[in-house]
């Protein structure tokens, strides 16, 4: 049985890569198939049409305790 979906306004979808996912409608579960970690500074990771960032000091902490920290193991 499906379901329709009414979307109002735009949609602007720029690009997908990897293991992106792009869903229109209803979806009952949506689990990444990968993780990764990156460290940026303060503005480093924004993205959009308009933007404006105002950083006076911009310190980053990589120390990470946990050896493992984001696990898709059971996910296939």
């Amino acid at each position: 049985m499906d379901v329709p979906a009414v979307i109002i306004g735009g949609v602007k979808v720029t690009s997908v890569g990897g293991n992106g996912t792009v869903n229109m409608g209803d979806v009952l579960q949506i689990a990444p198939k990968s993780t990764s970690k990156s460290n940026s500074g303060a503005g480093g990771s924004n993205t959009g049409d308009f933007l404006q960032t105002n950083t006076f000091c911009s310190v980053t902490n990589t120390i990470d305790a946990d050896v493992n920290g984001s696990s898709n193991v059971a996910n296939k």
